[in-house]
């Protein structure tokens, strides 16, 4: 008979030989140390009396979870705590699975002195690990909770910039000597500065120098490469011998870097004229600057070259634009803004275990606000994806009341919905979210890539954004204990939602309107709200056909909520075609420019004033983790994850996902009978997976022979609780 579904399934008995079963083995030593969230704290100066630990609990064995650890804090690198009047302190066995944001419990550290940690670890069977191998950090002037003001309050530490040196991937020689000319490709765009190694007889020889991003030709620099692409001419008067030379770049090359490092602007290629000596990789270095960056953190491939393609092109854009130690808008500005430091935070989660950066930049803008509505609430979104990543509530205690303004919640009516026109927003509320300008909504930028969108008072997007800070706000409330913010929130939310959709919607058309007392319906007013889970069910199928037939029709931001509306929506193939697409709307379109980080418009013409180095077109970097592998924290600090691929019509794709429990590898093979995902979970982490029902009326899923008892939901067959270690699923038809 042929066998029922195997969400009615009961769970199979494995017969085991008699005897007692062997133990796991002890835990391994913890890896992946942090303290204040950096990987290298002995690098920087700990202003927390009380920082906060982390760690990855190291374990081969399948479904492992920490049962308990113990730190040891001592100024002796080697020696048990021994003297609390230092600082040296002893936890003792803590009963605990928590393994980020665990904060430090002694009497009391020294300031300027230099500590070292460790921590081990036990299992549920009582076996402890080896100790961790210790690590420094450097406290500095403490930072005093609750009395500090203005930057003051900040409570994330930043690692230095770091230099590293590239050598060309290639040389050519345009012309011979006396007079040489050569031509050198870096292979990628960088902030960064040029040191030249050049031998003279004659002084006073002056050698020419060009620096840009942009080719004219092959093996030609274009000159006048327009907008704010760079490109920067300059002389080197040169002294008799061998000197090593620094290229001297504009003054406002300086802006936000520190004078110990110098000036920096973003170039990929060079020419050297009138050149004394041959050129070699070792004569010419550009000299990269870029926040602490794990290259081989991440990784990511399928069977879509293109895509592929655009993966690394976003990973990388995390790297070279993390130069000034704040996530900022490109060298047009080299200023921060809310909404691209959302986007840039969350690519840069998804390709390295690194989270001060984008703490810092969150925390920055909440004291040091600009002017669009819609980027005052994405700090709530900031704010979220900083707690579910990390798992540490630090900065939301130490921020709350800064947070509970930018829900822009004093500007609500009756039914719940905002406006900053009627009546304007009041010098109060101006105050209370750091801004000492008006603001104003923004929906998209630039002004054309709002497909027509009708500002009205009382505004759809910003108010589907209203809506989602309000949700959040709840879902923070909760984690902080204020039980009661938390059943307000939630209900101000219900009645958002309930406005949005009897007031902004249009019954006859079955589309979201621009705004109150708006005809019209473009992609913006409709995408939001699907994005945010403010869609009726029985209304998405009218909207995702909708926001279908429009494409592209939305900025290389906003293109971050568009994505994730069709992915939420089921539309995965749809929206992997719309990253690889032909045509000048697309990531692939950014390849073509001969680019290597991500720009700030789709072209040129879209927004001829645009630089070629701007993260918040790098949405990629977080939409492929996040929604084509479908990885993303269900608890605080990945405790617990949903693992929900949407491959579409790829046959394969894999990805490394580093969290700050450890790495996350997925790997997925699709064909019409026969889905195979292999899932590697690091220790002390469970997941929800997701696995699609190849057949919608039967099918089964496995691992290795063995069924696995799921449930059905929808087209996937679910398992809740996957444990850590490896696994091989496979779902397939009968």
């Amino acid at each position: 008979m042929k066998p029922i579904l195997l969400s009615l399934l009961l769970a199979l008995v494995l017969l085991v030989p008699s005897g007692r079963a062997a133990e796991p083995p002890a835990p391994l030593a913890p890896t992946g140390l942090m303290c204040e969230l950096l990987a290298h704290p002995e690098l920087s100066e700990i202003t927390d009396p009380k920082p906060e630990f982390g760690w990855i609990v190291s374990s081969k064995n399948l479904n492992h979870l920490q049962h308990a650890y113990q730190i040891h804090v001592s100024l002796d690198r080697d020696a048990v705590p021994h003297d609390p009047s230092r600082g040296d302190w002893d936890s003792g066995q803590v009963v605990s699975d928590r393994s980020a944001a665990v904060s430090y419990g002694g009497s009391g550290l020294r300031a300027r002195s230099v500590y070292w940690w460790r921590v081990r670890t036990w299992n549920r069977q009582g076996h402890a690990s080896e100790w961790s191998a210790p690590q420094q950090f450097r406290t500095g002037t403490f930072r005093e909770p609750g009395t500090a003001k203005g930057d003051e309050r900040i409570t994330q530490v930043r690692s230095p910039i770091q230099q590293t040196e590239v050598t060309p991937r290639q040389i050519v020689t345009l012309a011979e000597a006396p007079k040489a000319h050569y031509f050198l490709d870096f292979g990628r765009a960088a902030y960064a500065g040029l040191r030249l190694t050049l031998t003279s007889t004659a002084p006073g020889q002056k050698v020419m120098v060009h620096l840009g991003e942009a080719l004219e030709s092959t093996w030609h620099i274009n000159r006048k490469p327009g907008g704010s692409i760079r490109y920067r001419r300059a002389e080197l008067p040169l002294k008799s011998g061998t000197h090593d030379y620094v290229v001297p770049l504009d003054a406002k090359d300086g802006r936000l870097m520190p004078p110990t490092l110098g000036p920096v602007m973003p170039f990929r290629y060079v020419e050297v004229e009138n050149c004394p000596t041959p050129l070699t990789r070792a004569s010419a270095r550009q000299i990269t600057a870029h926040y602490v960056f794990d290259d081989a953190a991440s990784s990511f491939e399928c069977s879509d070259s293109r895509l592929q393609q655009v993966w690394d092109l976003c990973k990388y854009s995390m790297k070279a634009t993390s130069t000034f130690g704040v996530y900022v808008d490109g060298d047009r500005e080299r200023l921060p803004y809310e909404a691209d430091a959302y986007i840039n935070q969350l690519g840069h989660y998804a390709v390295d275990r690194e989270f001060s950066l984008a703490r810092y930049s969150h925390e920055y803008l909440l004291l040091h606000s600009t002017w669009p509505t819609e980027w005052h609430l994405h700090s709530i979104l900031m704010a979220w994806a900083d707690y579910l990543y990390t798992g540490d509530t630090e900065s939301l205690t130490e921020f709350y009341p800064d947070l509970q303004a930018k829900t822009l919640r004093s500007l609500a009516r009756g039914d719940g919905l905002i406006s900053t026109v009627q009546p304007p927003v009041g010098k109060e509320l101006l105050a209370s979210i750091h801004l000492d300008r008006a603001i104003k909504d923004i929906v998209d930028w630039p002004l054309a890539e709002r497909d027509g969108y009708e500002m009205r008072p009382v505004n759809t997007v910003v108010n589907a954004f209203h809506y989602r800070s309000l949700t959040l706000m709840g879902r923070m409330a909760e984690a902080l204990g204020k039980n009661a913010d938390a059943e307000d929130y939630r209900k101000a939310a219900e009645r958002v939602r309930r406005s949005i959709n009897e007031k902004l919607f249009n019954p006859e058309t079955g589309l979201y309107l621009d705004g109150e007392g708006s005809t019209h319906s473009s992609l913006h007013a409709s995408m939001f709200p699907l994005a945010f889970g403010l869609v009726p069910a029985e209304r998405r199928p009218k909207i995702v056909a909708f926001i279908k037939s429009k494409g592209m029709a939305c900025s290389v931001y906003a293109a971050q909520y568009l994505l994730e509306a069709l992915y939420e929506a089921g539309e995965a193939e749809y929206a992997r075609k719309l990253m690889v697409a032909p045509g000048d709307r697309s990531w692939a379109h950014m390849l073509d420019t001969g680019t290597t980080i991500t720009l700030e418009a789709w072209d040129n013409k879209y927004k001829p004033n645009q630089d070629w180095n701007h993260a918040w077109g790098a949405a990629p970097a977080n939409l492929i983790p996040r929604c084509l592998m479908g990885i993303e924290p269900l608890e605080p600090g990945f405790r617990r994850m949903r693992i929900r691929p949407q491959l579409g019509d790829l046959s394969h794709a894999a990805i490394e996902l580093p969290t700050i429990r450890g790495t996350v590898r997925v790997k997925c093979t699709s064909s019409q009978d026969r889905y195979v995902a292999q899932i590697e979970l690091p220790a002390n982490t469970t997941a929800q997976v997701y696995l699609p029902r190849l057949d919608p009326k039967d099918g089964r899923l496995v691992e290795g022979k063995t069924a696995v008892p799921a449930r059905v939901e929808g087209e996937f067959f679910v398992v809740d609780n996957l444990g850590s270690g490896k696994h091989v699923l496979i779902s397939s038809r009968w």
